[in-house]
């Protein structure tokens, strides 16, 4: 390939994974709006988004993939990681994200979600028995001001988000770390596409016990439904898309590194048309948040890149 056709897939794989980063970004705000301005529970859109986009992942699947998306079920140690990874890994990620911007709003959630590859480089040392390295030292300190900086603004003696925020965006991480790191094998037998499809329709299955799709709070206008057809559609299937296909033409570290620009697109959008407040501050947490990416992206650790794992993920 020439250098011209060489520049042009760069510029295409950066393009893509803009796109679905930015959408990522886009669709929590659009939950918050849904959330906060029309009376809606995360739990009928977690349950919801689960249902329908699990469905049309696996028709896509079933059309294009060479494996059949029923042979997932045949092997047993198969069927206990994809029903593992769909209610805590799936199922667990989607609601504790929606419930941390219910409690907060998008910016603050898709930040503090954003400490997982933190959690994850934690894990990966433990687990090889070794001290953690200079950049992960570094990354660890800047997360945790950061994350000081996010919730109190700076006064350690009261939080600036409620509790309960707090919480949720925390259990988003680790939801967001265990979603990471436990489907590998899964991912490299079947493939993104299936066993996202899977989790997502087994995860909305097993919520619907707890919340039915029947049981909706919330008012509908014209608004909220184009929201909810965003956040399927654009927010989760289009973005999903985006983002994978960028893995042809550019690298995994690249392109987890342009991923950055989801929680950037989650706070100007918030800002800009839900009006959250988002002083000098939250900024500073945030880009300590967000930097702890950038050095964790040069991190290779028992075969694993921290942030490539990334591309086994869809975002929320």
């Amino acid at each position: 390939m020439n250098i011209e056709g060489k520049s042009y897939t760069r510029t295409k794989g950066i393009v893509l994974v803009l796109t679905g980063a930015s959408l990522w970004g886009i669709s929590g705000t659009v939950a918050q709006f849904l959330f906060q301005k029309q009376g809606f529970s995360p739990e009928w859109l977690v349950v919801i988004r689960l249902l329908l986009s699990g469905v049309i992942l696996l028709g896509i699947a079933a059309k294009k993939e060479s494996k059949s998306i029923w042979g997932i079920w045949k092997n047993k140690y198969d069927i206990f990681r994809i029903l593992l990874f769909s209610i805590l890994g799936m199922l667990a990620v989607q609601y504790t994200y929606f419930a941390a911007i219910k409690e907060s709003n998008a910016a603050t959630a898709t930040v503090l979600q954003y400490l997982a590859p933190v959690l994850i480089s934690c894990y990966l040392a433990m687990k090889s028995k070794r001290l953690p390295t200079f950049k992960e030292m570094a990354a660890v300190i800047l997360a945790l001001l950061g994350t000081i900086l996010l919730v109190t603004h700076g006064n350690i003696q009261s939080l600036s988000i409620s509790g309960l925020a707090l919480f949720w965006g925390l259990a988003s991480a680790i939801a967001l770390a265990f979603y990471t790191l436990q489907p590998h094998q899964l991912l490299a037998s079947w493939g993104s596409t299936i066993v996202v499809g899977w989790g997502m329709l087994i995860g909305g299955v097993s919520f619907s016990f707890i919340h039915p799709p029947w049981k909706f709070e919330g008012h509908w206008s014209f608004n909220a439904f184009f929201a909810v057809a965003f956040i399927v559609l654009f927010g989760t299937l289009i973005a999903f898309y985006s983002y994978l296909e960028s893995l042809k033409y550019i690298s995994a570290s690249e392109t987890s590194l342009l991923a950055c620009i989801e929680p950037l697109a989650a706070a100007v959008l918030s800002i800009v048309w839900l009006h959250v407040a988002f002083g000098v501050v939250d900024w500073l947490g945030s880009f300590c948040i967000i930097s702890t990416i950038i050095i964790l992206s040069t991190v290779k650790t028992d075969k694993v890149n921290i942030i490539e794992n990334k591309e086994e993920n869809i975002s929320l």
